[in-house]
């Protein structure tokens, strides 16, 4: 009897105080200029007791073993280069984490000196950015209220960017056009990411992008490096993960952006070879039947899948495959809805069935040879494609008879070739210098319905192909540790029409001290129109059409940008931007005297313009910009922007007026806390997230029309075209919340949670709607109060 209960005081108290749950933390660690594995890197676990630490391998490898689960701080160093500090990372027992991390050589001007700085969590990866950049996280993705995992949404938290449009992600930056915006990923130009992404837009309701398959990437807002070419606004520069290459790992998730199975793991453990899959299918039918609104009467389904394959070392080099694509479609049926339904559908249109499809995909190889440590080169091969389908019917409102009224069908396909070598001299000079050759091939056709002639009328009936060909160069000259200067050219040259722009770029930066710095930088940027415009027809005879968009020059911006950062802690900092932009050769009407310019359009589902473009439009930005952020620690972070700014344009009537994304002021607030549980057992660790965010900005802007009645008595909406965007509608104030609880056990990790979109219900002005028979414009909202849950399992 002594012994059984001996046994069992030792078996209650093994239960009572088991060891932590551990999870590994390894990666590779490697030259931030070079890619060049840095051998014998001290890799140190803070806050371990003992303290847990590795060296790195000759492939820059480390591997930590049995790290307790939670937020952790891992510290490198290296003599003659600067230190890494990376803090908060999470670490989950379902999954192993994996780093790659680059290390910035120091520069050494005559005596050796040792300089230590962190790394500034803000700073973009790419290190030609001065001004107008930032580095962001797939946490960041998650975190934020309102994002619902979608890198656009979370975007719109940063300053310059303004996110007031329920309906759709469209990343608006600084007054320009969304089809301003650059989408790159893993080093390849691709079509909209987005569900129903319309030709020529750069956003949509639903993203294909799948956060959990991404990893820390760049979003730049302007000045951006001469890399970076035919976009005018921005760019997303975003990087997919590889997989675990020594295990395997399963996720399953549930949420708004749909039904989730992920895989990953190793195809050779000995060569370091790994694969990552993630298929997504629609929740909407269902989260719909639940009562959820989503702006809609008609049901959206999608579905989409991501990849990458990744081949660190072959005998020619790193080898990695990637690829991503994505199905929708939706009935919009005016004539199927339920007469007592007065809800307003942010898609449809009153008297019209609108049936859409949407497709797009891309697949692309990148190879990455190593000639000696200061030399590489980098090719990549894609190809992609995008489809954007539309079926217009019009109804009789008195017979309920439906009549033909548009139909469309665009098709783009693009071969994509691009390549790069980057060499260092040394600690102080590095160039990069490389080449983009797209080949665009198009197919386009759309058609309205002319009742009194009785059949379609084509819009664009074209199908050809042209090159974008946009080779670049770019150097960096650091005078010293605390002066860096970058120059590059960027030149742009379309075969179609011949045009083409040569685009400096320049940035400089002074680190004042050990908290301040000030930027400045100067680019010249330029955009082809958006294709379908090129080639849109115009009757000159009967039965006799000319394109005359199709030598439409490249619209070019000149960005200018200060700025001044201050780091008044580790974990805090203070960011402030001015900038001015200057547009010219803006695709304006061609045929009369208008307010009309290409500077409108994009935030919708199509682009439309007069059949007749000539380049003289012009227009500019300019405006500051503040963030005041505490990055997350002892977990508890905050995010304040405002940016206030002015965005003007002339059409070709020669007046200035407000540009469609005049908001002129936008002011974000975020904070979120999070809380971690220990069971005494020590079988599990859980934690409770609490995330809320507040935006308020400015209305949108609408023209300004009078009514006028028809004979039958029935009115139209006639525009004042003279007062283009005059009016602004009721400024936009929303509050999202977000709970998340998350709980860690042996093997696996396991998250609920639920989203509050527009927690407060408050009644954001979507548009100002005209009424047909009383001639009377009413005001429409968006989305009100929405809740959204979310399960996911990790093991």
């Amino acid at each position: 009897m002594k012994k059984y209960l001996t046994f069992l005081f030792f078996l209650a108290y093994a239960f009572g105080y088991s060891n932590p749950i551990t999870q590994t933390v390894r990666g590779v660690l490697t030259d931030k200029l070079t890619k060049t594995p840095i051998p014998g890197a001290n890799v140190i676990i803070l806050n371990t007791n003992p303290l847990k630490g590795t060296i790195t391998d000759e492939l820059g490898r480390f591997k930590v073993d049995e790290v307790e689960i939670g937020r952790i701080s891992i510290k490198i160093t290296f003599i003659g280069y600067y230190d890494v500090n990376l803090t908060n990372i999470s670490l989950q027992s379902g999954k192993e984490l994996v780093l790659n991390i680059e290390m910035e050589e120091q520069v050494v001007m005559g005596e050796e000196i040792i300089v230590k700085a962190n790394k500034d969590k803000s700073v973009a990866l790419n290190k030609l950015s001065m001004v107008s950049a930032r580095g962001f996280t797939v946490e960041e993705t998650e975190r934020y209220a309102g994002s619902r995992n979608d890198v656009a949404r979370m975007a719109s938290n940063y300053a310059g960017v303004v996110g007031n449009n329920d309906s759709r992600n469209d990343i608006i930056i600084r007054g320009n056009s969304p089809s301003g915006l650059l989408w790159k990923l893993d080093g390849v130009d691709i079509p909209n990411p987005n569900h129903f992404g319309a030709t020529g837009t750069t956003g949509g309701p639903v993203s294909m992008l799948n956060n959990t398959l991404l990893d820390n990437s760049d979003f730049f807002t302007g000045a951006f490096p001469a890399e970076y070419g035919n976009a005018t606004a921005g760019v997303f520069d975003l990087k997919m993960r590889n997989g675990n290459n020594e295990n395997y790992e399963f996720l399953g998730q549930i949420g708004f952006n749909g039904f989730e199975l992920g895989a990953e793991g190793p195809i050779s453990k000995s060569k370091g070879s790994s694969f990552l899959v993630n298929y997504r299918y629609s929740t909407l039918g269902v989260m719909e039947k639940m009562g959820i609104d989503f702006g809609t009467s008609g049901i959206p389904y999608y579905q989409d899948l991501s990849f990458k394959i990744n081949l660190p070392r072959t005998r020619i080099g790193a080898i990695s495959i990637f690829g991503l694509g994505g199905i929708s479609d939706i009935m919009l049926w005016d004539s199927k809805k339920d007469t007592a339904d007065k809800k307003i559908d942010f898609y449809g249109g009153e008297g019209f069935d609108l049936t859409n499809g949407s497709d797009m995909g891309v697949i692309g190889i990148n190879h990455t040879y190593l000639f000696n440590d200061k030399t590489y080169i980098k090719t990549s091969l894609s190809a992609s494609g995008h489809r954007f389908a539309t079926v217009i019917d019009s109804i009789n409102p008195t017979t309920k008879i439906k009549s033909p009224w548009y139909r469309n069908n665009f098709i783009d396909k693009k071969i994509l070739i691009s390549s790069f070598i980057n060499h260092k001299f040394n600690s102080r000079h590095s160039i990069k210098s490389g080449v983009e050759l797209n080949n665009l091939r198009f197919n386009y056709a759309d058609s309205i319905y002319k009742l009194y002639k009785g059949r379609f009328e084509d819009i664009r009936n074209t199908d050809g192909s042209t090159w974008l060909i946009q080779p670049y160069a770019q150097w960096q000259f650091k005078i010293t540790n605390y002066v860096t200067l970058n120059i590059g050219m960027h030149f742009t040259y379309l075969d179609l029409n011949e045009t083409s722009s040569l685009e400096p770029r320049l940035g400089v930066r002074w680190k004042a001290s050990s908290k301040s710095a000030f930027s400045l930088a100067y680019g010249l940027h330029s955009q082809v129109a958006p294709l379908p415009i090129l080639f849109s027809l115009s009757e000159v005879a009967e039965n006799t059409y000319v394109s005359p968009n199709k030598n439409l020059d490249l619209m070019r911006s000149n960005h200018f940008v200060a700025g001044y950062d201050y780091k008044v802690n580790e974990f805090t900092r203070i960011k402030a931007e001015a900038y001015y932009q200057s547009i010219t050769k803006a695709g304006v009407d061609g045929n009369k005297e208008s307010t009309y310019s290409i500077l409108n359009e994009g935030a919708d589902f199509g682009v439309w313009a007069p059949d007749t473009l000539k380049s003289t439009g012009t227009g500019k930005n300019y405006g500051v910009e503040l963030t005041i952020e505490h990055f997350l620690n002892k977990g508890f972070y905050f995010l304040i922007t405002t940016s206030i700014f002015d965005s003007k344009y002339k059409g070709s009537n020669g007046v200035e007026n407000n540009t469609a994304f005049n908001n002129n002021y936008i002011v974000n607030g975020l904070i979120g806390k999070e809380f971690k549980f220990n069971s005494k057992s020590g079988k599990s660790t859980k934690s409770l997230s609490l995330d809320i965010k507040t935006t308020y900005a400015g209305g949108k802007r609408r023209a300004e029309w009078r009514a006028v009645q028809l004979p039958d008595g029935q009115f139209y909406q006639d525009y004042i075209d003279d007062n283009a965007y005059s009016l602004k509608l009721k400024d936009y104030i929303r509050t999202d919340f977000r709970i998340a609880f998350k709980m860690n056990k042996r093997g696996f990790t396991q998250e609920w949670g639920i989203e509050i979109t527009n927690l407060f219900d408050n009644k954001n002005v979507y548009s100002n709607k005209f009424n047909k028979q009383t001639g009377v414009g009413s005001n429409t909202y968006q989305l009100g109060f929405m809740m959204i849950p979310q399960y996911r399992i990790i093991f």
